[in-house]
């Protein structure tokens, strides 16, 4: 005799698990658009940074827009314009791995923190995410970072920085921004 197929039944109470599953799905898109943004950035500054070094001998500059923005091959062995350059290998290594590790922490932590009513200051933080991670692959590759976007006027020259440099500075300006105007969510 043939036996009647039956269907398994939801033993639960369906209206309570739904904000649950829509919370977790609302988790995932949020942490998909960190992953996204931070992962163009840390593409994008990769290959740029691959381009620099396969095509332009270190110190060589090529001009974009005469007076004002060279392309020019430098080597960052230091932070943030420089400083710790003169340090040895290791305690650099260390300082910077410690420091850039804190950072994405750091970013990680506000980023779950923040709310969806404020898209802009997340994707501050993916920015900061995605060129601190960049930076770090630098540091553990080569001990250094690539720098190569040279702006200037006349003999006035901004320090070298990179793509990663870019989306750091930008997610700052973002954050300083929510900041200023009292928009940091509670």
């Amino acid at each position: 005799m043939l036996e009647k197929e039956t269907q398994p039944t939801y033993k639960g109470d369906l209206s309570e698990d739904l904000p649950k599953l829509s919370n977790q799905g609302l988790k995932k898109n949020k942490y998909l658009k960190l992953a996204l943004i931070g992962g163009l950035i840390i593409i994008f500054d990769q290959l740029t940074k691959i381009v620099i070094l396969n095509s332009l001998p270190l110190y060589e500059s090529v001009t974009a827009i005469p007076g004002f923005f060279n392309i020019t091959h430098i080597h960052n062995s230091g932070g943030a314009f420089g400083i710790f350059a003169d340090q040895s290998l290791i305690l650099r290594k260390i300082l910077f791995l410690f420091v850039s590790s804190f950072a994405v922490g750091f970013v990680i932590y506000f980023y779950s923190k923040t709310p969806k009513t404020h898209p802009l200051l997340a994707t501050a933080f993916a920015l900061i995410f995605g060129g601190a991670i960049g930076n770090l692959i630098d540091r553990i590759r080569l001990g250094k970072v690539i720098d190569f976007l040279d702006f200037y006027i006349g003999n006035w020259h901004w320090p070298a920085f990179n793509v990663a440099d870019s989306a750091i500075s930008v997610g700052i300006a973002i954050f300083l921004f929510h900041i200023l105007l009292d928009k940091i969510p509670e």
